[in-house]
């Protein structure tokens, strides 16, 4: 006895594409600079210099409402040079006369897809990351890695409801909402819990 039949409407387009074409893979690997107590962590302002990628640089991120930042940036140069003044200068109110120094390191493997109009304009890029990132410990003790799988959706000329319909998508084959807003935030959960006085 043959089992019931199911009908459903398949509905595709097939592209013929060379040996080459694969989604583009980005290693990015980043420093990033607070206080010893986290004053800008605190502030929910993120310093890092950043190798790797068409962004590689400084980058300044400070808060503008929901599920935004403002991102300033800087040239890479060389990191012996030190935070440029720029930025320094910017994040003084919070840091104020406190040194900065390396508090993470995150090292990101990106495989980065865009998501595109019927025009071919990129509306939005997708990066699938895998994260490994590390809390520097005592002298040049690395600490131990911490590895976690995120994925970003990211507006390039798109709008919010490119941004909807991403989610949907993502949430429908697994995806769940970060819990985290940043990487950063999320390898600093990590950090265990100060002892009691």
């Amino acid at each position: 006895m043959g089992g019931e039949l199911t009908e459903h409407l398949e509905t595709e387009s097939k592209f013929d594409v060379g040996t080459d074409f694969v989604p583009e893979v980005r290693l990015l690997a980043a420093h990033y600079y607070d206080t010893g107590d986290l004053r800008l962590a605190a502030a929910k302002v993120i310093l890092r210099r950043r190798t790797g990628g068409p962004d590689a640089g400084w980058h300044l991120k400070l808060r503008a409402g929901a599920g935004s930042r403002r991102e300033l940036q800087a040239p890479l140069g060389d990191e012996d040079a030190g935070i440029p003044p720029q930025l320094a200068a910017l994040v003084s109110e919070w840091v104020r006369d406190e040194p900065l120094r390396i508090v993470a390191v995150l090292d990101t493997r990106r495989t980065v897809r865009n998501l595109t109009g019927a025009d071919g304009e990129v509306l939005a890029e997708v990066a699938d990351d895998l994260v490994t990132g590390r809390l520097p410990g005592p002298g040049d003790d690395p600490g131990e890695p911490v590895i976690w799988r995120e994925v970003e959706v990211e507006l390039v000329t798109g709008g919010p409801q490119i941004l909807a319909a991403a989610r949907s998508r993502l949430t429908a084959v697994g995806a769940r909402p970060s819990s985290s807003p940043s990487k950063l935030a999320r390898l600093l959960s990590t950090r265990p819990a100060a002892p009691a006085d």
